[in-house]
């Protein structure tokens, strides 16, 4: 007769990796406000720190440049225009997503580009 024990059975399930939570399309202008309203968007390891306004304005740094733009909501895509420092970053749409509302990921030219993660505080 085999015998089981309590402690095989937790081994087993902490062998078993958490499935991660995946990114979820955000699409809508009131998702996206109630995402980023009061939050910090951070990539700490480049020194970036935005904060998305409601209003439209966009304000921050990244590395060590100030960032200041403006953004609005058109056809379920967020759409912007910064400046760093003295360099344009032109007019863009982004798609955007969000995981487990800790993170949010921007996705350039509506979402066939590039991408940038940012922690949400």
């Amino acid at each position: 007769m085999r015998r089981f024990f309590p402690g095989m059975f937790l081994s087993v399930l902490t062998a078993v990796p958490a499935a991660a939570a995946e990114f979820v399309p955000v699409t809508e202008l009131p998702e996206f406000l109630a995402a980023i309203e009061g939050r910090e968007l951070r990539i700490g390891l480049f020194g970036i720190s935005l904060n998305v306004m409601p209003d439209g304005r966009i304000d921050g740094t990244a590395t060590g440049q100030t960032v200041t733009g403006f953004w609005s909501w058109q056809d379920g895509f967020f759409c912007r225009e910064m400046m760093w420092g003295s360099k344009e970053i032109p007019f863009n749409c982004q798609l955007v997503e969000i995981r487990d509302n800790a993170v949010i990921r921007f996705t350039v030219d509506k979402g066939t580009g590039d991408s940038a993660d940012f922690n949400l505080r």
